[in-house]
């Protein structure tokens, strides 16, 4: 009786979690936009002189016609890390989205060795740690998983325990099993249809998915690495059973180990959840982007003279 109490506050615990993670993306983009807007300062008016002449602009124009959002330049060179055939995008201008492509159609197909190189980019990135920080001590504070124990030291576990669970997480369905069954890890925009059709659609992608060649293939990488990664991090470095001193002399207290077939079915579960809600936002966020944009470049243009 006593463990299945346990195991049903786990349950809850767990749950807070992911919801602590969607409010944390709430407060870091709402601080990241406030902080861009803030550092906005009107354009000075261009000099007529030293524009070039019209003419001229239009032979440029017609030259070099603009690439679609996110779209891969034929023979272009990478940038900050960028893989060809991936983006420089952030969710909220701070989470790393480089796996995501919009309107994007046919594109080549990413190679092993490019799979495995957007995923490190986007698991090493700096805004990882601050975010696996946080994770951690909500997890300290809520005493989850106690045979980590309290202090600095239980937080240093806590930490690097969550850092490797997602990094984990993020190789196996993202470089390792799309490299051995060749699928392809990128989501693809929808960008059409009503609100709830590309919400389905979102939804959809962690249980179908593109295999190199363009077709559509039941999800394996997502399912199964997800459930491989929460295997591996549960039955390798999560707390095994222990006695552990209390302030009563010669009592001591039993911890359950954490590494259980129901704890990895619920850390599977869990991530799988946080996934599908992640691939919403992404759905959403170059709508929610342009909008963002419209507004400041509105703001700019009122604030010229």
């Amino acid at each position: 009786m006593w463990i299945e109490i346990r195991l049903e506050s786990r349950h809850t615990l767990r749950l807070r979690v992911s919801l602590s993670r969607a409010l944390l993306l709430l407060a870091l983009s709402s601080v990241f936009l406030l902080s861009g807007f803030a550092q906005q300062t009107p354009p000075r008016p261009p000099d007529p002189s030293s524009q070039p002449p019209k003419a001229d602009q239009s032979k440029d124009t017609q030259k070099a016609p603009s690439q679609p959002q996110n779209q891969p330049v034929p023979g272009s060179s990478s940038r900050q890390g960028k893989v060809e055939g991936t983006s420089n995008d952030r969710l909220f201008y701070t989470l790393p989205n480089f796996l995501t492509l919009e309107n994007a159609g046919q594109v080549p197909p990413l190679t092993a060795k490019e799979k495995f190189a957007v995923v490190t980019r986007g698991s090493f990135d700096y805004v990882q740690y601050p975010w696996y920080g946080f994770l951690a001590a909500i997890s300290q504070a809520q005493d989850s998983e106690p045979g980590y124990g309290q202090g600095a030291a239980g937080y240093a576990k806590r930490f690097g325990s969550a850092f490797a669970d997602g990094t984990i997480e993020n190789y196996m369905t993202g470089a390792v099993l799309p490299s051995l069954l060749r699928q392809d890890p990128r989501y693809f925009q929808s960008g059409k249809g009503t609100f709830w059709h590309r919400t389905f659609y979102a939804m959809s992608r962690n249980i179908v998915t593109r295999t190199d060649s363009g077709k559509e293939q039941f999800n394996y990488s997502e399912i199964a690495g997800g459930a491989l990664s929460a295997a591996i991090s549960t039955y390798s470095y999560h707390p095994k059973s222990k006695l552990v001193a209390t302030t009563t002399p010669g009592v001591e207290r039993f911890i359950p180990s954490d590494q259980t077939l129901s704890n990895t079915a619920k850390v599977w579960g869990t991530q799988y959840g946080y996934d599908t809600l992640t691939l919403v936002v992404k759905e959403f966020w170059p709508d929610i982007r342009r909008k963002l944009s419209h507004k400041r470049n509105s703001g700019e243009g009122a604030a010229v003279p």
